[in-house]
This record gives structure tokens, sequence and C-alpha cells, in this order.
């Protein structure tokens, strides 16, 4: 009788112990789930957001090709079109936002050749005004690609990290890729050697 008694006391205390655990894990799953639903979210989002960003930029040099287009009608006419036709392009991948800034990069480079050539167009108050608001788009494209890093670092963590990793896999969650900066741009820094040796 007395053995009978433990043995159910001690059947109804692993029960117990498993009902627990698996109380445990289910809470685990579900909160691990969620953190990365959010995450990639915040990822898609910051992406979402450097291309709002690229967009305003191209207007803006579409506004500074149309003030140079006073000045130099020809050489402003080519880059119009092309600001026009990059204008709006879906920018949802690393490699996109590199295409994006690499584009930019080249169109910004033959507008200020065209305002070198052009005295005249470099007092135009309406092009000093849209140059800054380039550049200011510039700064928020920047810091909308420092959210998106930090962010899909925090998710690369979770994908990669025991035991968020088996959670992540079994939803299907896979590593996000970083933007980089890109070699053209890596070449424009100045040399920090050559600047403080002179």
């Amino acid at each position: 009788m007395n053995i009978t008694l433990g043995s159910g006391i001690l059947g109804t205390a692993f029960f117990a112990v498993v009902v627990v655990l698996v109380i445990i894990l289910v809470i685990y799953f579900i909160s691990t789930q969620r953190s990365l639903v959010n995450l990639d979210e915040m990822c898609k989002n910051a992406l979402s957001q450097i291309e709002v960003q690229l967009n305003s930029r191209w207007d803006a040099l579409l506004g500074l090709a149309q003030v140079a287009s006073k000045y130099a009608k020809h050489e402003s006419e080519t880059l119009i079109n092309v600001i026009q036709q990059r204008r709006g392009e879906t920018v949802n991948t690393p490699e996109a936002v590199n295409e994006q800034q690499s584009a930019l990069r080249q169109v910004m480079g033959q507008l200020m050749a065209i305002r070198e050539s052009y005295p005249e167009l470099k007092a135009d108050n309406l092009f000093i005004e849209v140059q800054d608001g380039v550049k200011q788009y510039e700064e928020n494209v920047r810091m909308s690609r420092m959210i998106y890093n930090d962010t899909t670092t925090k998710m690369n963590r979770m994908v990669r990290q025991w035991p968020s990793s088996i959670v992540a896999s079994m939803l299907h969650f896979n590593v996000r890729e970083y933007l980089k900066v890109d070699e053209e741009q890596k070449k424009s820094y100045p040399n920090l050697n050559e600047a403080f040796n002179q």
C-alpha cells in the first residue's frame, strides 16, 4: 500500500515537472519568435527608411540638375534623364542600396563638374540651397544605414546563437546581410597618414 502511494506521488511530481518544463519551453518559443519578428520588421523598416532618403536625394539632385540647366542646358538634360529613370526604384536589399549610392555619387560628381564649369552657377542661391538639402539627405542615409546595421547585428545574433538559433531555424529566419561601404567610396576617404605627416 505504501509503495503504491509513494509511486503515485512520484508519478504526479514527475508529471508536474514535465508540464512545467513544457510551459517554459512554449513561453520561450513564443518570446523568441516575437523577438525575431520584431527584429526582422525593424530591419525591413530601416531599409524602407533608406529607400525614402535615397529617393529624396534623387529629387534634390533633379532640382540641382534643373537649376544647372539654366546655365548648361545640354549637359544637364542627360543628367535629368538619368535621374528621372533612377528615381523611385525599389531599394529593398543591401545590394540595391549600394547600387543606388554608387549611381547617386556619379550623378553628384557630374553636377559638381558642371558647377565648376559655370562660375555663375556657383553663386546661384537656389543651387546652393538645394545642394545643402542633398547634404542633409546624405546624412539621413548615413544614419539610416547605421540603424539598419545595428538592427541586423541583433537579428544575426539571435539567428546564430543557441538556443534561439533552434527557433530561428524552425521558423526560417536567416542571417541578414550588412550594408557595406563600397570600394569607390573607400578610395575617396582622405589618407590620414599623409595628412599628418606633412
